[in-house]
């Protein structure tokens, strides 16, 4: 399992800020190891940012984002609303971290 994913969150005037920071590794498969074989893909599939139970975020990534995602949106909520992050990646392992917005 990975390391855990950063989540902040922050609410002014009923408009909540997210800042999501995933550590992952994020290989693309188009580069060689040291002996010239191409290293397998392996990347974040899919995120989803629920609040309060609802979706307030579903991406699909693709092999070209970087090493340690990170995304920042902004949806409509409140102080206290708790947030869930939950990510698969292409060998199918899945993390979920939760955050209450502050």
């Amino acid at each position: 399992m990975s390391e855990i994913t950063r989540v902040r969150a922050s609410e002014e005037k009923g408009i909540v800020n997210v800042k999501i920071l995933m550590k992952h590794e994020m290989e693309s498969g188009q580069r060689k190891d040291s002996s010239g074989k191409n290293i397998p893909a392996w990347f974040i599939k899919t995120v989803n940012v629920k609040a309060q139970g609802k979706d307030v975020l579903n991406a699909d990534f693709g092999s070209a984002i970087s090493k340690d995602p990170y995304i920042n949106f902004k949806y409509r909520g409140s102080n206290g609303d708790k947030l869930m992050v939950t990510w698969v990646d292409t060998k199918g392992d899945k993390r979920s971290d939760e955050a209450v917005v502050s």
